[in-house]
């Protein structure tokens, strides 16, 4: 098992003074096609709703376009609102889509936390665990061939997924209830905060579980390569800016001001936080070298409507890299 993953991440946010939706779309799916190329292990499709720059409202879709340009890369989902949606249409849209993938799709669940995207749905807040903890086992059920129950109708989903359904679902969440989720449920974690593996991995051992799929959240969220750090800084801070005033916002309609992405409106407090960082290839290599076990690099090529040539720069630089990375992957911990 390697040490850690090389994704690329997509959103999709597409705001006015970034490039239009039109090209950052078709540009997803060359770069889709170049990261199964040069053997990213994973492409990651992010999900929230209502947003005025186009974040990405149904992965499913997007995840079906880049299951048929590939055919090596794991495709994961997540984090997917699973209280804002209907379980068995959540079903059979993972069965369908791993059926077009040949078997390589991951859904991870959240539970959400966004006040106005809950409303735009009819949603309460105060339902998601109970919604959560229902759909996971509506789910489940449906995708292991079980006829469902539903409002008193006889609910089949097919066709059923390659995969065997535990294979494919993870929970995610930044609270000990998401560790204890995931165990209760025998699925895999991959949680906001990896202080929680260690309670995920006791959870699953009191339950005679060995531990399944584990994924570490990605810090740095993005890495964007470049030769020159400051020139790469230049290109990259508006669009880093907006997405992280999006993230804050957001905290602040739950009554937080302690997200990490509060205040990161200028470089100097950007390079601080350490969220998005700007390496040199070298650079990449030394921390790749020191992560630690479910560790990911994660790089988002379209960042908050980054040009696709600017993307494509620091994607050249990776493609030069991948050896050496790939040796580091597959080194003893």
């Amino acid at each position: 098992m390697s040490r850690f993953r090389t994704s690329m991440y997509f959103d999709m946010r597409a705001p006015a003074f970034g490039a239009p939706a039109r090209e950052l779309y078709a540009a997803a799916l060359e770069m889709a096609r170049f990261a199964d190329r040069i053997g990213m292990n994973q492409i990651g499709l992010m999900e929230h709703h209502g947003c005025e720059d186009g974040y990405l409202p149904n992965p499913f879709i997007m995840g079906a376009a880049v299951a048929a340009c590939t055919e090596h890369v794991r495709i994961s989902l997540g984090a997917i609102v699973l209280p804002l949606h209907d379980p068995l249409r959540v079903a059979e849209d993972i069965a369908i889509l791993d059926q077009i993938s040949g078997g390589r799709v991951e859904v991870i669940f959240g539970a959400g936390y966004v006040p106005s995207e809950f409303a735009r749905f009819g949603v309460s807040l105060h339902d998601r665990a109970r919604l959560m903890d229902f759909g996971i086992d509506r789910i489940l059920r449906a995708l292991s061939g079980e006829r469902v129950d539903s409002e008193g109708h006889e609910i089949l989903v097919r066709p059923l997924p390659i995969q065997d359904p535990k294979d494919i679902l993870l929970v995610g969440g930044g609270v000990k209830a998401s560790a204890r989720r995931a165990a209760r449920f025998d699925l895999g974690f991959a949680p906001a905060n990896p202080k929680l593996f260690a309670l995920y991995e006791s959870e699953m051992r009191e339950r005679g579980q060995a531990p399944r799929k584990q994924h570490g959240p990605g810090r740095p969220l993005c890495i964007h390569l470049a030769e020159d750090v400051d020139a790469g800084w230049a290109e990259l801070l508006p669009h880093a800016i907006h997405v992280a005033r999006s993230y804050a916002g957001w905290a602040e309609e739950t009554g937080s001001r302690g997200s990490p992405f509060h205040g990161l409106d200028t470089e100097e407090a950007m390079r601080a936080a350490g969220i998005f960082r700007v390496w040199t290839p070298e650079q990449l290599l030394e921390y790749a070298a020191t992560l630690p076990p479910h560790g990911a690099l994660g790089f988002m090529p379209l960042l908050g409507g980054l040009a696709p040539d600017a993307g494509w720069r620091s994607l050249r630089l990776l493609e030069a890299t991948m050896p050496r990375l790939r040796e580091l992957q597959n080194a003893a911990g």
